[in-house]
């Protein structure tokens, strides 16, 4: 019998990227959705089914969950929905900050939930949720990004005793740069003159960043790599980008860390 993944956010970029590469190697593959009926790559594919689920709605989260685990033996719960949102803090309305925690902590806290009954029964299961580079270090004018993906990795590695108990896996995957357009569509912006100079300097690095990001592809294997390789692994680190920043870190520290990344953009 073929595994099963559940996908969110899986309409375009990394999420889309997974779904294929699932379907590719033979998986059932729940691929949600806010508008599925807006979708016409994915539903062309055999044993792709498509969901609709808006992370932010918890009501619709049980009812999809339970509908997917209807369907299907759920395997892997894929947590990928999620957007940036960049300024300084003191621009953001409560609306801003309570849909970027909504969207990007608490939607992942509530799918995981979920499934978690459904994977303990089985004695079987792994989580994943993509996280970010910006989950281990910190860049100016993100901070509401940061603190929901920061909260992802300890939320995941404390998970991890829980469920261990259970036989079930959770992982996060931690991307630098990759190829989408997460830039314009996935990244909400907040101005303000009082930051202007800082906005400007971090977009020029962005950026560059950006032109020497990896191909969404290459973050789906390791999505893949994740799911399938059977390690009591939690962070799995994607892309050369990442793994760089990440080193260096670990090898000076955090605060030098800071301190580094403060003098490359303020110079």
């Amino acid at each position: 019998m073929a595994n099963t993944i559940f996908i969110t956010g899986a309409s375009s970029g990394l999420g889309k990227a997974t779904a294929k590469l699932f379907q590719s190697e033979g998986w059932n593959v729940l691929a949600t959705m806010r508008n599925p009926e807006k979708e016409t790559e994915l539903i062309q594919l055999e044993n792709v089914t498509l969901l609709p689920l808006d992370v932010t709605n918890p009501e619709q989260i049980k009812t999809t969950a339970a509908k997917a685990i209807a369907q299907h033996s759920i395997d892997v719960v894929f947590n990928n929905a999620g957007y940036g949102l960049m300024g300084a803090l003191e621009a953001f309305s409560d609306e801003q900050v309570l849909r970027q925690i909504n969207t990007n902590l608490l939607g992942v806290l509530r799918v995981t939930q979920a499934f978690i009954p459904h994977f303990r029964k089985k004695r079987n299961g792994v989580f994943i949720s993509t996280t970010s580079m910006g989950g281990l270090l910190a860049f100016p004018l993100h901070s509401l990004y940061h603190a929901t993906k920061f909260g992802v990795e300890g939320w995941s590695e404390s998970m991890s005793f829980e469920l261990g108990l259970h036989n079930i896996k959770i992982k996060t995957v931690a991307p630098g740069g990759f190829a989408t357009d997460f830039l314009g569509r996935s990244l909400d912006r907040n101005s303000m003159p009082e930051y202007k100079e800082l906005e400007d300097k971090l977009f020029t690095i962005m950026d560059g960043m950006m032109e020497a990001a990896s191909p969404v592809e290459a973050i789906a294997s390791v999505v893949y790599e994740a799911a399938t390789d059977g390690k009591d692994q939690v962070r799995y680190i994607a892309g050369d980008d990442a793994k760089a920043a990440y080193a260096r870190r670990l090898e000076i520290g955090s605060e030098e860390s800071r301190k580094e990344i403060r003098a490359m953009i303020l110079g």
